[in-house]
């Protein structure tokens, strides 16, 4: 629901009316000041196997000023922003910061001077503690940091900003979103002066992503500077000052933000209109497939996650899961799929006790998982994307014969899927940790659906994917439902669940605050639940 949680959503302008700019038109600095960008990128030009990441770019960010940079996945936005961080070298290219040439080599470079970056897939050490995760790497720090003053300056950041985590919870013991508030604050505490953001709303409720607009203003009004990287059309028009469109590693447009819409940029992006709200027949539910009777489970830490947790999902049916990072999502598809044990309750699959099966006994019931952690449990970075492609099946018939794989029919299923999911990749001998990270997400998409032959959950299946992308996977999640699939849809995103969900019920603290028709759904009301406001009545 564009435009209901943010400050300022302009209406959208019709596209002949949206006109690209100057370069040195659109750096909002004061008169007193030289006219130099904060950060110029001039021809930066990045490979890798088989693909031209990014092919002679340029990009000018001017003080106080926010960038957003549009484009389809593997269009090159992560790649240019890692080059700016040091995680790449560019092959060709030079980069200014305040009008001076530097070298970056590393990410110590870029932190010298002044960026700070947000990915897309976490860099933080699972092992260690939020706190020395903040420190991890600081220059100029003692040799024994004094550490109570770290978690006391860490709970003040948090506080501040609204992005509370435990400063002495291990990494390991964090939800993504919760994973994704320790990044934002490693930043914030070590002053970055030009931050870059990478999906960073992906893991957030739409009150969190406003308050991430508060910070983000914050700094502009300090005179800093963002680049914020994202898909939501809605952030793009509330986040920034002014957006450049990447395609196939070129820059297409560069637009003032207040003088285009969200469906212009979308048409830029894939070359094609977009729509933004699914079409479906209406809900028709058959049989109960899932069902889940006070149902108790422990997180990683042995606190409560799940507390008699009940709910039902029929064929035919998307059920939406809807609640802040944190609050038993992660555990709700872990107990389900066999991946986390049930303490006390009980789960049923098509009328056939599940509790406590084993996760391979739960997919040969028929079910299939996108889980919320794509590169720890959802792909294998150092095998091709032909081998993650057949990792559900790999045990049956075609691809194998007794315990012999058979590479060919591999590879034929492998072209198979890469085209009909349009998964952006070399070759299907391609290792998946060179695709882009939406490109990961289309691949392990591609293996539930098509594995799928009674459940599926699906844990944040469009996060990260560009907005054609998005619409695609919203629509095949409709076709598995209106193929008679149950589906249980987890997501943050409020317009994604309004849109394609049946049924939504928001979880706050392992509990169900609400299960009710999504045609009925108020947002505002589904915020509050999702903050823990009591609501009225329910309907079940």
């Amino acid at each position: 629901m564009p435009g209901r949680f943010f400050s300022r959503v302009p209406g959208d302008a019709p596209a002949s009316e949206a006109r690209t700019i100057p370069l040195d038109k659109v750096i909002p600095m004061d008169a007193s000041e030289p006219k130099v960008p904060l950060v110029e990128m001039r021809g930066i030009r990045k490979s890798f196997p088989g693909v031209t990441a990014c092919d002679g770019v340029d990009l000018r960010l001017g003080r106080g000023e926010v960038l957003a940079l549009l484009g389809e996945n593997g269009a090159g936005k992560s790649t240019l922003m890692n080059v700016l961080a040091g995680l790449y070298r560019p092959d060709e290219g030079e980069i200014r910061i305040g009008g001076k040439p530097v070298e970056i080599r590393s990410p110590r470079d870029s932190a010298a001077h002044g960026v700070g970056m947000v990915h897309q897939n976490f860099m933080l050490v699972d092992t260690m503690t939020v706190a020395e995760n903040v420190v991890l790497g600081m220059a100029g720090l003692p040799l024994v940091p004094d550490m109570a003053e770290v978690k006391r300056s860490v709970l003040e950041l948090a506080e501040k900003y609204g992005l509370r985590v435990d400063p002495d919870a291990y990494v390991w013991q964090l939800s993504v979103g919760e994973q994704q508030r320790v990044e934002i604050l490693k930043q914030l505490y070590r002053k970055a002066e030009i931050l870059v953001l990478d999906e960073p709303t992906a893991v957030l409720t739409p009150q969190e992503s406003e308050e991430l607009n508060v910070v983000v203003q914050r700094m502009k009004a300090e005179g800093k500077s963002a680049v914020f990287i994202t898909h939501k059309m809605e952030e793009v028009m509330t986040f920034s000052d002014r957006v450049m469109v990447l395609r196939k590693g070129k820059v297409v447009v560069e637009k003032v933000t207040s003088e285009t819409s969200p469906r212009d940029l979308a048409k830029l992006m894939v070359g094609r209109e977009v729509l933004f709200r699914v079409e479906k027949k209406s809900f028709e539910p058959g049989a109960v497939i899932l069902e889940l009777k006070d149902v108790r489970a422990l997180d990683d830490r042995g606190l409560p996650a799940l507390r008699d947790l009940s709910l039902k999902v029929r064929a035919g049916e998307i059920l939406g899961i809807a609640g802040v990072a944190g609050n038993g999502q992660r555990e709700l598809s872990e107990v389900i799929t066999g991946l986390r044990p049930v303490s006390s309750g009980g789960i049923s699959i098509n009328c056939v006790e599940t509790t406590n099966k084993t996760p391979l006994e739960i997919i040969r019931s028929g079910v299939s998982h996108i889980p919320q952690d794509r590169i720890a449990v959802g792909a294998v970075g150092d095998m091709s994307v032909a081998s993650n492609l057949a990792m559900k099946g790999y045990r049956d018939a075609p691809i194998s014969r007794g315990v012999l794989l058979l590479p060919r029919r591999i590879l034929d299923l492998a072209r198979r899927m890469i085209e009909s999911f349009r998964i952006a990749t070399p070759s299907p001998e391609t290792r998946v940790k060179f695709l882009s990270g939406g490109n990961i997400q289309k691949t392990i998409l591609a293996r539930e659906i098509e594995s799928c032959r009674s459940l599926l959950v699906a844990v944040y299946p469009s996060r990260g994917l560009d907005i054609g992308a998005t619409e695609a996977v919203r629509k095949e999640l409709v076709a598995q439902r209106d193929a008679g699939m149950a589906v249980l849809l987890v997501s943050e995103d409020i317009e994604e669940l309004l849109s394609v969900a049946d049924t939504v019920l928001v979880l706050y603290e392992g509990r169900a605050m609400g299960t009710f028709p999504s045609a009925e759904a108020d947002p505002e009301e589904l915020g509050l639940l999702m903050a823990g406001v009591e609501r009225k009545e329910t309907v079940s």
